[in-house]
């Protein structure tokens, strides 16, 4: 079997737009888009949501670890990792060498694109927002950590975004600055 390896890999939190810039990214680039989210639910047969109800999140998160490691190399497209995929140390060092792309977003503006879905468990609760802006604060210290280009999505296009990505992809490969905050 043949190791690839993806072009792009995409992390953030919910809300961020992963699964919405992926495929216009990987359209751009010419290659194929996966979610490992989708890859989970597909090897599974049920959606996270039922996957967390039914067995919880430590098994959710062993079968979304196994899933990325293999992803990583499988796909060589655009591939885009669940927001607390960077929960894993074992997935924080399999990312290493990769070009990871941390897709940020504000709590204003994560919690509109979210809303209440019953398709994110963990915003599930009395309290969505504490929710979202706890996890937004756990993470965000792991997100760095294996980013190696970062982009804000708050009151932009897809379009837009996908832009910087490839604009700051390239720079990437020239060892130029890739951190595109605003």
């Amino acid at each position: 079997m043949t190791t690839r390896s993806p072009q792009a890999v995409l992390i953030g939190p919910p809300g961020s737009g992963k699964s919405t810039v992926g495929p216009l990214l990987a359209e751009r680039l010419g290659c194929d888009f996966a979610d490992a989210d989708a890859d989970v639910e597909a090897a599974e047969g049920r959606s996270i949501s039922d996957i967390f109800t039914e067995n919880g999140e430590p098994y959710f998160r062993e079968l979304e670890e196994r899933t990325i490691a293999d992803g990583l190399t499988r796909h060589d497209g655009v591939f885009s990792l669940g927001g607390g995929a960077v929960l894993s140390e074992a997935t924080r060092k399999r990312l290493a060498g990769h070009t990871v792309v941390f897709l940020t977003v504000g709590l204003t503006v994560g919690m509109r694109r979210t809303g209440l879905s019953t398709a994110r468990p963990l915003l599930a609760g009395v309290n969505p927002r504490a929710t979202f802006k706890a996890m937004l604060e756990e993470r965000l210290p792991l997100y760095r950590e294996v980013a190696t280009i970062e982009i804000a999505t708050d009151e932009r296009t897809p379009d837009e975004v996908v832009d910087e990505i490839v604009v700051a992809c390239t720079k990437e490969t020239e060892g130029g600055p890739t951190d595109y905050r605003r």
